[in-house]
């Protein structure tokens, strides 16, 4: 620990010692700064080393930090560059900046600190975390997400891990932009949107799943109703006829929650015409299926899956997770009954994400479930840092829904063309 800190340490103490909480939650911005500064201007007069007013100001930001913000963690919260924010006990916070993970210079002064935080944390979103609920999943107030676990549950210290929610839309224009996918990629999926085709969206953590299911959302028309299920809201529609749900953890007693799959079977209820769920990963997925097969066309999720075979054998374990006793056989047929096209996305090794296949699935033969990969992006060797690649176009098989669904809605000779363009 070094002088600064030292001196930040009995400060916060003193501070700490008789600060009233009920007083603090009455002051404006402008006053808490006003109380904090004058507390930290008498402590330096008593301090037997004279402080720069350097040094001053950053105490002085430290603390209404721990008071009213997230403590070391508020600078990274304010830095527009941090997607991901991963802390590992009081002397590792990790961060992601441009895809790339690095250690950051951010830690605190103690397990107690880091402690007084997380618990700050959930506090801000109704809820708890102590010896009996060890575990926090949920959604801060700027949509950020938040998972917390402390010991014993975590053995080297407290553990909290943020994605920060980004203000700016990203469409697929912008993703164009970024090396995503290209032109001719964007297109069929907008075209796909549109046409109300049924979309898995397939990928690892951190990929760029929920980035591209919010692209897609725009395309989706503004006489639709939409209802959106996430166990945390990260989606953000654009349209205005949207209703918004969330899951519920149980309370302490044990009691009140709810889960994804009663939140898709009470969708059913609500006249939808698309349901978005922001992640498939259980039983749930049944409902899914059904909810796609039963006249809402054009329902999208995301799922963690390496490729789209897996992706499928993925909802078919899912599908099983719902002691439904249906053979595996009639879980295809569903699966194939109901998603028209399964994208893939990844995050490469320089921390870019890309849109690596679009696949239509096209039927079954045998116990074979028959995918026709539309779009690939093949990576070129290369010795520098940065992943290049070409997308390759495969062209789009006879028995394309999508071809027929584009039709429907007049706009087969447009998917045709970006076929055509890059065939």
């Amino acid at each position: 620990m070094n002088a600064n800190q030292a001196i930040y340490q009995e400060f916060r103490q003193r501070i700490f010692d008789v600060v009233d909480a009920e007083l603090l939650a009455s002051l404006s911005e402008g006053e808490l700064f006003e109380q904090i500064s004058q507390a930290v201007e008498l402590l330096a007069i008593e301090s037997p080393r004279q402080l720069p007013n350097l040094v001053k100001k950053t105490i002085i930001k430290h603390l209404i930090d721990e008071l009213v913000g997230l403590g070391p963690l508020q600078p990274l919260m304010e830095d527009p560059d941090v997607s991901d924010i991963m802390v590992n006990g009081p002397d590792q916070v990790y961060i992601e900046r441009n895809g790339k993970l690095a250690l950051s210079e951010v830690s605190f002064l103690s397990e107690n600190q880091l402690l007084e935080v997380a618990k700050r944390i959930a506090s801000l979103v109704g809820r708890r975390v102590d010896e009996s609920s060890p575990m926090v999943d949920a959604r801060l107030e700027d949509g950020s997400r938040v998972n917390i676990v402390i010991p014993p549950i975590t053995i080297d210290g407290t553990s909290i891990s943020i994605r920060k929610f980004k203000e700016h839309k990203i469409d697929l224009e912008t993703l164009i932009g970024y090396g995503s996918l290209s032109k001719e990629m964007a297109r069929v999926l907008m075209i796909a949107a549109r046409c109300q085709l049924n979309i898995l969206i397939s990928g690892g953590t951190g990929s760029g799943k929920t980035t591209l299911l919010n692209a897609l959302s725009h395309y989706i028309g503004n006489d639709e109703r939409i209802v959106t299920i996430e166990d945390a809201a990260e989606l953000k529609l654009q349209q205005p006829h949207v209703v918004r749900m969330e899951t519920r953890t149980a309370s302490t007693e044990n009691t009140g929650a709810i889960s994804q799959r009663e939140l898709v079977i009470n969708s059913l209820r609500m006249r939808p015409d698309r349901i978005i769920l922001g992640e498939c990963r259980g039983s749930e997925a049944f409902e899914m299926l059904q909810a796609m097969n039963t006249g809402h066309d054009g329902s999208m999720s995301t799922l963690h899956a390496n490729t789209p075979r897996d992706a499928i054998s993925r909802v078919e374990s899912m599908v099983m997770m719902a002691n439904l006793n249906q053979p595996l056989e009639a879980i295809r047929r569903t699966i194939v009954s109901a998603v028209n096209l399964i994208v893939q996305v990844s995050r490469m090794r320089d921390g870019s994400r890309k849109v690596v296949s679009i696949s239509e699935v096209v039927g079954l033969e045998g116990e074979t479930v028959v995918m026709d990969e539309m779009f690939c992006f093949q990576a070129k060797e290369t010795s520098q840092d940065k992943v290049e690649g070409v997308y390759h176009c495969n062209g789009l098989m006879q028995r394309s829904e999508l071809v027929k669904r584009a039709a429907y809605f007049g706009l087969r000779e447009e998917l045709l063309s970006s076929i055509r363009s890059v065939a």
